[in-house]
Formats: structure tokens, C-alpha cells, sequence
């Protein structure tokens, strides 16, 4: 197995522990929603890289290699110097944005409210 591989250890067959171990990663929403945003056309490491500048290399780099793992984006690397790579999303990612989509909207549209809960509880600590 390799060390990358994300499977919940005690239900290694879970469809949903194992596709929301990936999906619920900090960045991965992030660099999905960044590659989307570019319409279809590839995009280059520093691209997405400029377009999340609170995510490091290191981190970027092991989601990209993530997402690319389960096929929801390809890279590919052009034999040029220095090399460039590019990412898209691909059918299987493409097929994601809508269920992506509705969890942003909901996350927008309750936001508000779940501060407010939380602050609340935290209150009554």
C-alpha cells in the first residue's frame, strides 16, 4: 500500500469514509475549486499555487498528487526545459463540481448561523 493512500483502518470498504477522507482534506476543495475555475484550460503548478497562497509547496504538491491518485484531475508533464506541468480536471472531477458547488453554497449560506451557534455553546462552557 502506498503511504499516500488514505483508507479508514477500520472500514477499509466504506465508499464514503474513504472518498471523504481525500474530499474532506484542507486543501483539496481548494485546488479542485481553483482548477474549475479555469474553465477546462490546464493550469500550471504555480497558477494554482498563486491562487492559494496560504497552502505551502509541500502541501499543494501531496494534494495535487492526491487528487491525482483517485482521478479526479491529470497532470501532465511536458519534456521541455525547465519542465513544465500542467492540471485539469477530468471527467471524474468534472462530475464532482456540482455536489462541490452545493456544498459551498450551503457552507455560504449557513455560515453565519453556525458562528453564532458556536459562540453560544462556548458561552455556556
Amino acid at each position: 500500500m502506498h503511504i499516500n493512500f488514505i483508507q479508514d483502518p477500520i472500514f477499509p470498504e466504506c465508499p464514503i469514509r474513504n472518498v471523504l477522507a481525500r474530499i474532506g482534506n484542507k486543501w483539496t476543495l481548494a485546488a479542485l475549486y481553483t482548477l474549475r475555475a479555469s474553465k477546462g484550460a490546464p493550469m500550471r503548478f504555480r497558477d494554482i499555487a498563486a491562487a492559494n497562497p496560504d497552502c505551502s509547496q509541500k502541501m499543494l504538491t501531496q494534494t495535487l498528487r492526491g487528487l491525482e491518485a483517485d482521478g479526479l484531475i491529470c497532470r501532465k508533464v511536458y519534456p521541455e526545459m525547465p519542465p513544465r506541468v500542467e492540471y485539469e480536471l477530468t471527467d471524474r472531477g468534472q462530475s464532482f463540481m456540482p455536489v462541490m458547488q452545493q456544498l459551498i453554497d450551503w457552507a455560504y449560506h449557513n455560515l453565519h448561523a453556525i458562528v453564532t451557534d458556536r459562540e453560544r455553546y462556548m458561552s455556556q462552557q
